[in-house]
Formats: C-alpha cells, sequence, structure tokens
C-alpha cells in the first residue's frame, strides 16, 4: 500500500509518495487542476493508480494543509521571480 509521508529534507517537508519525490500537490495539479487522468499521471511517474489515488484522498483530506503548502509554493516563485534580472534594467546599465 502506498503511503503518503512528510519528511524535512525532502521536498521540504511537503506530503510526497513515499519513496518518490512525487509531492501530493503536484499530483493534485495534474489530475485537478489540468484535469489530466489519473491512469496518465501514474504511467508518467511509474507509478501504481492507487498511488494517484492515495494522493488525491490526502490532498481531500487535509484541504488547509494543502492551501497552506500552495500558499508557500506561490510565494517562493514570487520571491524567485522577484530576484530575477530584469532585462529593461539590464539593457540600460549597459
Amino acid at each position: 500500500m502506498t503511503h503518503i509521508v512528510s519528511t524535512e529534507n525532502t521536498l521540504g517537508g511537503e506530503p510526497r509518495i513515499d519513496g518518490r519525490r512525487i509531492g501530493v500537490l503536484h499530483i493534485a495539479a495534474r489530475v485537478i487542476d489540468k484535469g489530466e487522468h489519473p491512469e496518465d499521471v501514474a504511467a508518467d511517474y511509474d507509478l501504481d493508480l492507487a498511488a494517484i489515488h492515495h494522493a488525491l484522498a490526502y490532498y481531500y483530506d487535509h484541504p488547509d494543509e494543502m492551501q497552506e503548502w500552495r500558499e508557500k509554493k506561490h510565494q517562493a516563485a514570487q520571491r524567485a521571480s522577484e530576484r530575477q534580472l530584469d532585462p529593461e534594467k539590464f539593457r540600460q546599465h549597459a
């Protein structure tokens, strides 16, 4: 049986499929947000279909935790975007 685990040293503690670096949010993004078929996602990652369903069950069973992780990822992406070099500023100084 597939388990969902969280370990600080893998994906920063984000819930993931045990033994893999595939987060619950990543599975949810593909199946729920993008509308991909669970069978296709399972095949892409060489996982049993049950692992995909366990990840989705965890996602639905822990809505507050999943929302917190979505916000953390969004904030991290914003920080990374802010740190990227602005091409317009680069051209002005060249």
